[in-house]
Formats: structure tokens, sequence, C-alpha cells
């Protein structure tokens, strides 16, 4: 066997280098894509928030039982949280509600519950958001459909809370449709369904 010469050795010092350059572009390439995976992940979380906090703000408003009897205005907003209408809204109405919390009430009725059927049949909502001013004694004096700016719902409940005629009144923008079942799906005591058992 004869020794390697000199220049089989210098050989493979390029291939390490080529190999070195590999490892760190896929390394790279493996941040980038834990970097975008990040961001989409952070961008995915907070596209489902507004419906989370449509739930919230029901959760928070007042019930339309004592609405109707407390002598205060009511702002009533009939909605779903896969409303993109009613979610593009959200955040705005958070901030209105809490700016008008003292003087006014908010109600919010989600359409998806049989339970608001007859307040659903009785303002003929067909799209939402559908908001329905009531007075100070709870009669409606005046609805919008759909999408507003901020200024005009603010403008409509200066004007609620003062007694005066909405200047936006009868408004609509932009909405969500939804038909309304016929009738809620009715279950009494002697129904067994009502007891989770079954009809034998």
């Amino acid at each position: 066997m004869s020794p390697k010469s000199p220049k089989s050795t210098a050989a493979p010092a390029p291939e390490k280098s080529e190999a070195k350059a590999a490892t760190r572009i896929r390394n790279l390439l493996i941040v980038l894509a834990a970097i975008a995976l990040s961001v989409s992940i952070f961008f995915g979380i907070r596209t489902q928030t507004p419906s989370s906090s449509l739930t919230a703000m029901a959760k928070a408003s007042a019930p339309l039982e004592t609405a109707l009897v407390n002598g205060k205005p009511t702002l009533m907003e009939f909605y779903a949280n896969w409303c993109g209408s009613c979610q593009a809204m959200a955040k705005d109405l958070s901030e209105i509600k809490q700016k008008y919390a003292e003087p006014l009430n908010f109600v919010m009725l989600n359409v998806d519950n049989d339970k608001w059927l007859p307040e659903v049949s009785k303002y003929r909502v067909d799209g939402i958001p559908h908001f329905v001013y009531l007075n100070n004694k709870g009669s409606a004096v005046a609805e919008t459909i759909g999408e507003a700016p901020r200024s005009i719902m603010e403008a409509n409940l200066e004007a609620l809370i003062a007694g005066k005629d909405l200047p936006h009144a009868q408004a609509t923008g932009q909405v969500s449709n939804f038909t309304p079942p016929v009738a809620p799906v009715k279950t009494s005591s002697s129904d067994p369904r009502a007891h989770g058992s079954q009809v034998q």
C-alpha cells in the first residue's frame, strides 16, 4: 500500500464546506418555516377571537326581561357567532357598550337560540346584525340592519338617550343572511324526549 498523497487529503475540504453550507441553508429554512407557522397560528387565533368575544359580550349584556321594564332605553342586537358582519362590529360595539353602559341597556339575542324565535319573528329578522332601538318604555322606535360605522351607531344612541328621532333610522349596511325557522322545537314535560329517554 502506498501512502496517500497530499492531493488526496486536500480534496475532501471543499466537500465539507459544501456540506456545512447545505446544513446552514436547511437550518435557515427550518427557522423560516417555524416563524411562518408561529405567525399563522397567531393570526389564526386572532381571527377566532371575535366569535368568543361575541359570546362574552352576550353573557355580559342585560337580560331582555330586565331591559323592557327598568326605564332605560335599549339597544337590542340580533347576532350569531358565525356572522362575519357581527364579528366585524364586535370591537366597536364592545367599546360603545362600555361608553354608554350607564344610560342604556344593551341586549344581545343569538338567532341560533330558539328561545328568541318570538322576537326574531316580531322584528322580522332576516339579516344580521339587526339592531332594534327601544325607548325607555320598551317600545321599538327604530331599526337598523347590517354593519354600521361607529359614528352612526353613536349618533343613534345619543338621540335614543335624549328621546329624539334617530338620525340614521332604517339604515342598512352589509349583512349576513339569516332564515329564521318556521317554529321552535317544542317539548313538554310529558314528552319523553324532554327527559332524554327514547320512545319505544
